[in-house]
């Protein structure tokens, strides 16, 4: 009778070790009403089906977990092992980061996916070289100019409180003399409650999740650019999966990345209808509108490849080509 208990606990310790549950955090800085967050939730979903629940994956929405800036940090030093980011946020710290977000560079979704692919190689090298590898990438839909009255050039945008999230966003509003506002996505309800801004460029999908028309009234529907987010997943905590889950994985990556781009483009044509829905103007940009942020965008790419150097022209070369 002993021994039949002794092989009992022996099948209960083999079985408990084949099946050693491994538990991931994902810190996200969306809503979990946006299309970004409902993909990650079903890149988890799917991680969890094909693994038979070997690997879970917690998304931790709507910068619950991290802040948006602290995010890459978080994952590179594996108190998180997987990720959301905006690349553009780091563009400070390695100027490829910012090639999404120059001003009508890629100013469509054909343009934006073109782009990636030529950023890929060099993105995943840099993400290596830092502890983490790229899971997928995901486009915005493309971004117009949400601002409290009619404008008709860029000197209307003179003096107007213009949310900064990035680099480029705060170097838009230095060239059209804007006043630059550092606010985050999951600050930026508030910040347009109390007054902090009175404008931003962003996608008609980040204008319907904070609820923009109760404050904004009018978007130019400019196309300025389609930026990324990115997932990034700590290398060590990868390593540390077996084949078959890895395997799973980088199937669940594939999956997310082809079903995230399209549903960037079907937010794109919900957004806006439902913008329309709740009193929103949706206007296409006049022509001295559209030239002077033209002429932004050719001074910020000017700007950015002196910066970038070699890397950045042979990226925009080859994007060109």
């Amino acid at each position: 009778m002993k021994l039949k208990y002794a092989f009992s606990a022996a099948a209960l310790v083999l079985a408990s070790q084949s099946f050693a549950q491994v538990k991931w955090d994902l810190p996200a800085a969306y809503p979990a009403s946006n299309f970004h967050t409902e993909n990650l939730v079903q890149f988890a979903n799917d991680v969890d089906k094909a693994t038979g629940g070997k690997l879970k994956i917690t998304v931790h929405a709507n910068a619950s977990l991290f802040k948006a800036p602290e995010i890459k940090r978080a994952v590179q030093q594996g108190q998180a092992q997987i990720g959301e980011i905006l690349l553009v946020n780091y563009q400070n710290e390695w100027q490829i980061f910012g090639a999404d977000g120059l001003p009508f560079l890629a100013d469509s979704y054909d343009s934006a996916m073109r782009l990636y692919q030529v950023q890929k190689p060099i993105l995943d090298k840099k993400f290596n070289e830092q502890g983490m590898s790229l899971l997928y990438a995901v486009a915005w839909p493309p971004q117009g100019i949400y601002v409290k009255k009619p404008i008709n050039s860029a000197a209307d945008l003179k003096g107007v409180k213009w949310r900064a999230y990035s680099p480029a966003t705060a170097r838009i509003a230095e060239l059209v003399g804007a006043q630059p506002v550092t606010v985050q996505a999951a600050e930026l309800s508030q910040a347009m409650a109390t007054g902090v801004i009175e404008s931003y460029m962003s996608s008609g999908s980040t204008g319907f999740d904070t609820k923009t028309y109760e404050h904004i009234k009018y978007w130019y529907d400019t196309q300025a650019w389609l930026p990324k987010n990115a997932v990034l997943v700590n290398k060590a905590a990868f390593d540390g999966l077996d084949a078959p889950t890895k395997q799973a994985v980088l199937k669940a990556a594939a999956d997310a990345e082809t079903r995230g781009w399209t549903a960037s483009k079907r937010v794109n044509t919900e957004s806006l209808e439902k913008l329309k829905a709740n009193g929103m103007n949706i206007v296409a940009p006049p022509a001295q509108l559209k030239a002077d942020m033209k002429k932004v965008g050719d001074v910020m790419l000017k700007e950015w490849l002196e910066k970038a150097g070699p890397e950045g022209q042979a990226l925009v070369d080859s994007f060109r080509k």
